[in-house]
């Protein structure tokens, strides 16, 4: 959850280590419900790329379904604890120190990608080159699956922006064809609610 710097309840450290130091709320430890529903129904195929992927959970998830899987994260302390997790899991994961701005830069396509918590942390310029990062790496017809803090939420999380349906239908107009939007949750170890999210669906033209 932490491919660029942010900080949910305070300000976004320098270094993205910082949100590691003790385990963050979002870290829970296991997939998120909804992208575990996604892979129980057989949505996830071919390449996966967990983009802001933490400590590995999804991109894990995806593994151990026996697909080709990778995390990008800008956190090292994460990075590490995802590749430890699947050493003892005996899962075999690719995890790589980028940043998710620079998604070109992986000069890679995958089939699946996943955004947990990353999305609502962009303001609009960075939200659009992002979103054109992810159509680089993403297959023609590959899906995107993001969960995203919404604005039905009534907390306040720092950083994050409480996105609008129409703020996501608005960034992936133009490329992909949106799927579905649907409300969701983000669990979090500090509320057993859960940050109210969206759980959106898109596949690249």
């Amino acid at each position: 959850m932490t491919g660029s710097p942010h900080h949910p309840g305070g300000p976004a450290p320098h270094d993205p280590d910082d949100l590691y130091a003790v385990p963050p709320p979002w870290d829970i430890g296991r997939p998120q419900p909804a992208f575990l529903a996604l892979a129980e129904a057989g949505a996830l195929r071919g390449r996966v790329l967990d983009v802001g992927c933490g400590t590995g959970e999804h991109a894990l998830m995806a593994a151990g379904l026996g697909l080709d899987a990778t995390g990008v994260d800008l956190a090292s302390r994460a990075l590490r604890t995802a590749e430890a997790k699947a050493h003892k899991r005996g899962h075999k994961v690719r995890f790589l120190r980028h940043d998710a701005h620079q998604l070109a830069g992986l000069a890679e396509q995958f089939d699946t990608v996943f955004d947990c918590g990353l999305f609502h942390v962009f303001d609009d310029a960075d939200r659009a080159a992002y979103v054109d990062g992810l159509r680089s790496v993403l297959s023609p017809g590959g899906r995107f699956f993001m969960l995203c803090c919404s604005d039905r939420e009534q907390s306040s999380w720092g950083r994050v922006h409480k996105v609008t349906r129409e703020e996501i239908e608005a960034a992936f107009a133009q490329g992909w064809r949106i799927d579905s939007v649907e409300p969701a949750a983000i669990d979090i170890t500090t509320d057993p609610g859960g940050l109210r999210s969206w759980l959106t669906a898109a596949t690249r033209t």
